[in-house]
């Protein structure tokens, strides 16, 4: 039997995170070549009209308004402010990425970050984008966490595999998109079962539950594989490594191993699904933000918006 694993949900209601605050219906090899390789993973450091205007609640609707925010509120925050701080990837094509040349980020998760500023100011989401009413922020599984601690971020859309200490911490969103973990190999490798990882090295991001995830899988399968890990600080070094036979694995979510893809590369053994991924919008706890945040999500997910996004940045 293929391992799943399973998503921690609120009691009575199968559609979001435990943390949702929202009522029901409102993510053998020698020595000097891993020295070398720890080396470089310790150093290492479009805009899009969408289908509907504003699906978040309130969003420039004619009968809609913003909740009301109570003075220091985050809601109140941000309002003052007149941008909404936001966490985002850079170096995932299709999510989040930088374009240094235009200096914007593109990608289904900057959309929904403007959904969301949509509905704080109450506005519709192309007022949000032509107003640039969001603030972006690059960040990795290792920074989010901290930078929306502090209150320097409000969101942030990533990967959360939900532990009773993020639970402690944050609020998450209803998923806005569902993933499993997938293991890029060069094709040149040879590789054609997951046990011919054992004692090679796969890398994964810094911060990220990859790891623990497949060593889950491992033993959930029954595989007799110990491979070795490498954590690096983003993507493109991971894959840039992976070309350089520095490393021989690329563990990542399948769509975000996607932007990666080359005719050089493919998944090893993809029938085995594992490390259930669950895409959601983060918010500090208790903050007057998740709910907006969650009924925003909820609605562009009822109105087809997120579908649409998935097909138009070729996540599907």
């Amino acid at each position: 039997m293929r391992y799943k694993k399973e998503l921690m949900r609120a009691p009575g209601d199968g559609t979001r995170f435990a943390a949702s605050p929202v009522a029901p219906g409102a993510d053998g090899r020698c020595p000097s070549r891993r020295s070398v390789l720890r080396g470089l993973a310790a150093t290492a450091a479009l805009a899009g009209a969408g289908v509907l205007a504003g699906c978040g609640a309130g969003a420039g609707s004619e009968t809609g308004s913003a909740p009301a925010s109570a003075p220091g509120s985050k809601l109140a925050a941000i309002k003052a402010r007149g941008k909404l701080n936001a966490g985002v990837k850079k170096d995932v094509p299709g999510y989040g990425y930088y374009d240094p040349a235009a200096r914007t980020y593109a990608g289904m998760e900057i959309d929904l970050c403007y959904q969301i500023a949509a509905a704080v100011f109450d506005v519709t989401y192309d007022e949000a984008r032509e107003r640039e009413l969001v603030s972006f922020t690059d960040v990795t599984p290792k920074t989010r966490g901290p930078l929306i601690d502090n209150d320097q971020l409000d969101v942030v859309c990533a990967t959360y595999t939900i532990t009773p200490e993020r639970i402690e911490s944050w609020d998450f969103s209803t998923p806005y998109r569902t993933d499993y973990v997938g293991l890029m190999v060069k094709k040149r490798s040879g590789f054609t079962r997951i046990a011919d990882l054992d004692g090679r090295i796969i890398g994964v991001s810094q911060g990220a539950t990859t790891q623990g995830l497949i060593e889950q899988m491992l033993k959930d399968e029954g595989i007799d594989a110990r491979p070795e890990f490498l954590a690096f600080s983003g993507y493109p070094i991971i894959k840039s490594s992976l070309d350089a036979g520095n490393i021989d694995c690329f563990a990542m979510d399948r769509s975000t191993l996607a932007g990666y893809m080359n005719e050089t590369v493919e998944l090893l053994e993809p029938e085995v699904k594992f490390g259930e991924q669950n895409y959601g919008v983060a918010t500090k706890k208790g903050s007057d933000l998740s709910t907006v945040v969650d009924e925003c999500v909820r609605a562009c997910a009822a109105s087809g918006w997120l579908d649409a996004e998935i097909e138009k940045w070729g996540l599907v």
